[in-house]
């Protein structure tokens, strides 16, 4: 029940409606990547058209991540989000319409990056504003990064599952026609909303701390190795699974992972405030790595590997929050939203890395060497945690927390 409180205090920082425009808006986040790899493939009969119009949109989302955070923290979220929420919108239908038409690759690639390179960043914007919106109050705060948590892992979830589905059912273009619906609509609302961080003074943000200190760069590589855990993991669970025979189950496993890691990171919310963000950081690499050890084992049977995705998903959601909570707590308050973008890019990035590499190793070596990579990520990530991760390199930064902000009108959270 301690939990649940907890929860319905954070949810009680912008309402109900506003958690929801959340978890839709962030939707087309995790359904554009295979929306387009299933659309330009299918239409141009090549898995290499297919995945350079996919690569694009990677990129895009790489470089435009931080650039839309930034511009959210210095002009504010309602403005620069809209702008997003049109632009991408607009630019997933013309992917649709240069697939659909049959257009040289050129004219696929092009709008597909810029999908990239608008997304809204609901997700980022969503942890800056709920930060700001604590005002400082440590046990808010995390709870709001657990209840976020939770979010992004039933997005990264439900996103390609949406796709396959409508891709299956209908057509293709489905999901990515989907998706714009979704951004136009769920991501417009969510930028309106009263709650919207405001612009800070451009002349306190150039006078702030740089950004790329020391602890932060730890984190962009920590986020970075997680990222290249997840690709690698992709590529081995669909090579596993087809080389048992059901290649079907790789998207039930996908989800299980998102169900494992979305229970452990309501149990995150339940751990005492004296286990410190550090301290959660280095036991959550250690249960990746071990996890990603059952991995080499698993590939025999269906219920083996099963059972080693499970451990795996275990780990991520506590150490997705435990490192947006160490972001937090080691940026200027200026900088958050650009913070937290360039964060997801760094995964985003290196979670294509490690799907090249995966595929790389399957083709080389077979379908269980992708988990190979999973392996050396999770141990560097473990590495690396256990030698930088400490309470004296992450200890918050002096001066004032974010202002909480003007009031807002909020729905009851029991609306």
């Amino acid at each position: 029940m301690a939990v649940v409180e907890k929860f319905r205090s954070a949810v009680g920082l912008t309402g109900r409606r506003v958690l929801l425009w959340s978890l839709l808006g962030r939707l087309p986040n995790a359904m554009c990547p295979i929306g387009t790899l299933l659309l330009v493939t299918g239409n141009t009969g090549s898995v290499w058209r297919g995945s350079a119009a996919t690569g694009a949109l990677a990129i895009g989302q790489g470089l435009g991540g931080p650039l839309v955070g930034r511009l959210a923290d210095r002009r504010g979220q309602r403005p620069v989000g809209l702008t997003a929420a049109v632009v991408n919108t607009v630019a997933i239908l013309a992917l649709v319409l240069a697939s659909e038409r049959d257009a040289p690759l050129g004219w696929q690639i092009a709008p597909a990056a810029l999908v990239g390179l608008s997304m809204p960043l609901v997700g980022p914007l969503s942890r800056s504003r709920w930060v700001r919106l604590a005002g400082g109050k440590q046990d808010l705060t995390s709870s709001m990064m657990s209840l976020d948590g939770i979010v992004d892992e039933v997005s990264f979830t439900t996103g390609p599952a949406l796709v396959g589905l409508l891709a299956t059912l209908a057509d293709p273009a489905a999901g990515l026609l989907l998706a714009a619906a979704l951004v136009g609509v769920c991501a417009t609302l969510f930028a309106l909303h009263p709650s919207a961080s405001p612009g800070a003074d451009v002349r306190r943000v150039r006078s702030a701390e740089k950004l790329l200190t020391t602890p932060y760069v730890l984190l962009l590589a920590g986020m970075a190795l997680l990222g290249a855990c997840f690709g690698s993991l992709q590529v081995g669970v669909t090579a596993s699974t087809e080389a048992l025979g059901q290649p079907g189950a790789a998207g039930l496993l996908y989800a299980f992972l998102g169900f494992t890691s979305a229970f452990s990171g309501v149990a995150t919310a339940a751990l005492p405030s004296r286990l410190g963000l550090p301290l959660r950081l280095r036991a959550g690499t250690a249960l990746l790595f071990a996890g990603s050890l059952l991995l080499l084992v698993a590939g025999g049977t269906a219920a083996a590997l099963t059972a080693a995705i499970g451990c795996v998903g275990v780990a991520v959601a506590p150490q997705m929050i435990t490192m947006f909570g160490l972001v937090e707590r080691t940026v200027p308050a200026g900088r958050l939203g650009e913070a937290m973008a360039a964060l997801v890019s760094s995964i985003t990035l290196a979670q294509s890395a490690g799907t090249l590499a995966g595929g790389w190793a399957a083709e080389r070596y077979g379908p269980g060497a992708p988990f190979r990579v999973t392996v050396l990520a999770a141990g560097a990530a473990l590495l690396l945690a256990g030698l930088t991760a400490t309470e004296g390199r992450y200890r918050r930064r002096p001066g004032p927390v974010a202002p909480a902000g003007p009031a807002v009108d909020r729905e009851p959270a029991t609306a």
